[in-house]
């Protein structure tokens, strides 16, 4: 009589463990927002939308210091790497600068340094 007991009581605790997912999804589902109900509640922060513009401030540097640009080209601004992407007026990369310890040194397309620039010690004081 003993091993019956032991058995049905495993067959119920089976029962209630396959029977607890449902009713606890149920009950979450009780918790979540309805958007149809209610449309001025927020919505959840989505992985995609944090990731295509994240909540973070923009670095902003300040790039006057930059003399030279090349005529017509359009530019970019890179604060976090402190250069400046040069972009002629039909799309194609034409360059950049970027400021090294007391220098701001200019490229072109390809990657060869093309133009020197040094700081004076009012520029650097800033």
């Amino acid at each position: 009589m003993l091993p019956i007991l032991r058995k049905g009581r495993l067959v119920l605790a089976g029962l209630c463990v396959l029977a607890l997912p449902p009713l606890v999804s149920a009950a979450w589902a009780e918790d979540a927002p309805d958007k149809e109900a209610d449309p001025d509640t927020p919505n959840p922060a989505a992985m995609r939308s944090l990731a295509s513009k994240p909540p973070l401030p923009r670095a902003h540097k300040d790039f006057s210091k930059y003399r030279f640009c090349p005529p017509g080209d359009k530019i970019k601004e890179q604060p976090d790497s402190n250069r400046l992407l040069f972009w002629t007026q039909d799309g194609k990369p034409d360059g950049y600068a970027q400021r090294r310890g007391s220098s701001i040194i200019y490229y072109n397309a390809q990657g060869q340094a093309i133009r020197v620039q040094r700081l004076t010690a009012e520029e650097l004081a800033d």
